[in-house]
């Protein structure tokens, strides 16, 4: 009995061994959950765009938020959050970036920053 104990023990163990650590799927490359489009004025190259191509390149839990972007409105700007320990977390500094940018200019006009992707 204490053979057949001790085999099994032995045969887990080896199993264990080959099969490594278990390692976390890499988020690089994916969007992630959308909350509302991400859209970018026509032929515009500026800070938001790389932040959110950015995010989209980030491995781990990430977040990107913004104000609305319309026609009535003068400026955006957005917030970002790379490789947090989780999404909520991703979330929530996204959200506070964001809105440290509004506080730092004294935008009123730009609305409420609002999380629009994460993963």
């Amino acid at each position: 009995m204490k053979s057949c104990l001790r085999a099994a023990l032995a045969i887990l163990a080896a199993s264990i061994l080959v099969a490594g650590p278990v390692q976390a799927e890499s988020l690089a490359g994916k969007i992630g959950k959308k909350r509302y489009p991400v859209q970018f004025p026509v032929g515009m190259k500026g800070p938001c765009q790389q932040v959110y191509e950015a995010y989209i390149a980030a491995p781990g839990h990430s977040a990107y938020a913004q104000t609305p972007l319309s026609y009535s409105v003068e400026a955006f700007f957005c917030g970002r959050a790379f490789n947090a320990p989780s999404q909520k977390e991703a979330e929530r500094r996204a959200l506070a970036d964001c809105n440290s940018v509004g506080t730092k200019y004294k935008l009123k006009v730009a609305g409420a920053c609002a999380v629009y992707v994460s993963k």
